[in-house]
């Protein structure tokens, strides 16, 4: 009786004691104590909604169940994209698309969900962005926007910087996609480029004119200078001289014969002088 009395209790315990795993693994179920903050993620700790100034890093955490709740800010960089409609300096209608890349201050996560909350994208970047946009578009021309866009960018970034700085959120780039005007403003563009191409090959014509023209007028001029010079080295002896080259070289073709055609006067030959320069 005594055995079976021993074991029945052991028995008991075990049961009490499986049952007790059991129920701390429902309540673990039920309350979940534990949250899982993700790699680019910073948990925001809420006492009973209550924001709390600690932020929790990446990892696993414990909280207090029904008083605490966490939430996940997402603190990686991401990218917003708006499309602008404004008026530049002259009036000229136009539309742009912008990007932003930025993150959430990771130290001041409880800070941009207690001012903002999780949708800050909509209600603070969007909106900055547009606002931006048009203040700095209507400082330039349309040529403006067009020739110096760097600058254009390089002035809206810096604008977006300070607006957003007071969100604690960060901005890491800024870009402009695309400016688009109205279809006469393109238009008048397209037509100017293609008149100052025109313009520009026509002054390249009349520069290779102009160079073509003073080469023929140097060649003319040297040639006008070289028959000068040759008229004035012809003298009498180079005359004679070049006569008996001539007769010297009409000696030296001729086979003996006489020509046989008649009808013609033959060609006279100075034979005493011929004889005079074989001696």
């Amino acid at each position: 009786m005594a055995t079976f009395s021993n074991s029945s209790g052991a028995g008991m315990r075990v049961f009490k004691w499986v049952g007790g795993a059991i129920g701390a693994f429902i309540l673990v179920l039920v309350f979940n104590p534990f949250v899982i903050v993700g790699p680019g993620e910073r948990g925001v700790v809420l006492n009973f909604g209550a924001v709390q100034p600690e932020v929790l890093g990446e990892g696993l955490h414990f909280r207090v169940p029904i008083m605490q709740s966490v939430v996940l800010i997402d603190v990686k960089v991401q990218k917003a994209q708006v499309e602008a409609g404004a008026a530049s300096k002259d009036l000229q209608d136009t539309n742009s698309i912008v990007a932003l890349n930025y993150h959430v201050q990771p130290e001041n996560a409880h800070r941009v969900y207690q001012l903002i909350g999780v949708d800050y994208a909509d209600r603070v970047i969007a909106p900055a962005m547009q606002e931006v946009l048009k203040g700095v578009t209507a400082k330039y021309t349309a040529m403006e926007l067009i020739t110096q866009r760097e600058k254009v960018r390089d002035e809206a970034r810096d604008q977006l910087r300070e607006r957003l700085a007071q969100y604690n959120i960060i901005v890491d780039d800024f870009s402009i996609v695309n400016f688009s005007f109205s279809a006469q403003f393109s238009q008048a563009i397209e037509a100017k480029q293609t008149a100052e191409q025109l313009a520009f090959k026509a002054q390249r014509d009349l520069e290779r004119i102009r160079i073509e023209a003073e080469q023929k007028v140097a060649q003319a001029r040297a040639e006008a200078e070289a028959l000068r010079l040759q008229k004035q080295e012809v003298t009498s002896e180079l005359v004679a001289l070049r006569q008996i080259e001539v007769q010297q070289k009409a000696i030296d073709k001729w086979d003996g014969r006489l020509p046989t055609v008649t009808g013609g006067a033959m060609p006279f030959l100075d034979v005493m002088q011929v004889s005079a320069n074989n001696r």
